[in-house]
């Protein structure tokens, strides 16, 4: 969101490129249903169409983007729609998931989930107070 210029209270992208966590943009995906909802977003609060086309651009040169549609992350995806009611959430998990990646997010229905995902899974889920504590850099003395 902050790409788009829409302001949030914490921000993985931010924390990453001002170096204040160890973690490289080159180690960042993200689901390309996650830009449908940044567009869907932008769109229900009558924000510039060029918020969403910059967003985008900055995206696809900067982060590695991956489809929602490939067998895997539709399989998963399925299987969590049993126990998690948003279809888009189940995407984007499914394709952590799939990737087997940990998931960095600020949805709460997520990270209520992220115990049994851990132990089912293998993978994390975390949003960006936690991953300043796992990733933090230390200050320079």
């Amino acid at each position: 969101m902050p790409i788009a210029k829409v302001d949030i209270d914490t921000d993985l992208l931010t924390l990453i490129d001002e170096g204040r966590i160890n973690i490289s943009m080159d180690d960042v995906s993200i689901s390309m249903i996650s830009i449908f909802e940044l567009q869907a977003r932008i769109a229900k609060y009558r924000m510039p169409a060029k918020l969403v086309t910059d967003a985008v651009d900055i995206i696809n040169d900067t982060l590695k983007v991956v489809p929602f549609y490939n067998a895997r992350i539709i399989e998963v995806a399925d299987a969590l729609s049993r126990e998690i009611k948003d279809y888009i959430d189940c995407l984007i998990l499914a394709t952590a998931i799939a990737l087997k990646e940990d998931l960095a997010t600020e949805d709460s229905r997520l990270l209520k989930i992220k115990e049994p995902v851990k132990k089912k899974y293998d993978i994390s889920i975390f949003n960006c107070k936690e991953a300043i504590k796992r990733y933090a850099i230390a200050p320079a003395s």
